[in-house]
């Protein structure tokens, strides 16, 4: 028998991570969530990984819309997170906020550090989540920090020297 899902948890909170609003479009129907399990894949071709719950509604929408976009956040972006992260029904999480139109019609956040539009290319099954890896059409990088979190909460990056 594994560990349970709060050993589980505990466990993985101890490993800092970035923080993502990944977004989709389906149509007219766009949604958004905060993710913090993204990965670079492959260089060649340039592939991104998103964990995503099964239950999210834009785990649906990237899965019929054929797309997502990652958004990495700057420092100073934790109430975006949060707007995001939030499980409340019928919020308009983009309202608001500035996006703009990646090539594959995945809207990105216009102030993320970095955006990355993503054309899906597989879903694998990984339990009580999908695996939805994207080939990366186009890439924005901006100059700033990213924001982290740790342990349950958000922190800061600190540069060396």
């Amino acid at each position: 028998m594994g560990i349970n899902a709060e050993e589980f948890r505990q466990a993985m909170g101890a490993w800092p991570s970035g923080v993502t609003v990944i977004t989709s479009r389906n149509g007219e129907q766009v949604h958004g969530m905060t993710v913090s399990d993204f990965s670079g894949a492959s260089l060649e071709p340039p592939l991104a990984l998103v964990c995503a719950s099964k239950t999210a509604v834009t785990t649906g929408v990237i899965e019929e819309g054929k797309c997502f976009g990652v958004n990495v956040l700057r420092a100073d972006q934790d109430a975006l997170s949060n707007r995001f992260a939030s499980k409340k029904e019928g919020v308009d999480r983009f309202e608001g906020v500035e996006t703009f139109d990646g090539k594959t019609g995945a809207p990105l956040l216009s102030g993320a550090l970095v955006n990355l539009d993503c054309r899906l290319v597989a879903v694998h099954d990984a339990g009580d989540h999908v695996l939805c890896v994207g080939e990366i059409e186009e890439a924005h990088v901006r100059e700033g920090e990213p924001l982290l979190f740790f342990r349950g909460g958000y922190g800061r990056f600190e540069p060396a020297g």
